[in-house]
């Protein structure tokens, strides 16, 4: 079996690297959000993950980039209405959080809602 490396690096290389380090392997836009500086909220999360690292973390920052720190740990990201638990892999590292957490269902249509007319309760046989 092939092992994972992204751009040439191993995940234990990648771990070892600093946030400046890892930006220089990533996307522009994502290496440009990083050397901007976090914000307090990214911050926060990022020093929750090194205290506690086994822990389940819940965040709001669905614009976050992910960082080789974040690899394996279990993130709760925020889409309007709940938190979807995601874990975090390799194939992850330079997108940002809110790709893995969809904030809008697929619509499914099956039969007419509550108070609908006679009309619209037709289906046909065929």
């Amino acid at each position: 079996m092939a092992k994972f490396t992204f751009k040439g690096k191993t995940p234990e290389e990648l771990e070892k690297m600093s946030i400046e380090e890892f930006s220089q392997l990533i996307k522009s836009r994502a290496r440009r959000s990083l050397k901007r500086g976090l914000p307090p909220s990214q911050k926060k999360l990022l020093q929750d993950i090194r205290k506690n690292p086994g822990a389940f973390h819940k965040t709001h920052s669905r614009e976050m980039v992910i960082i080789p720190e974040m690899l394996g740990r279990k993130i709760g990201v925020y889409n309007g209405k709940e938190f979807v638990a995601i874990e975090i892999r390799e194939h992850m590292l330079g997108h940002r959080l809110g790709e893995f957490a969809p904030t809008r269902k697929q619509v499914k249509h099956s039969a007419p809602g509550f108070g609908a007319t006679k009309s619209s309760k037709f289906v046909p046989l065929k």
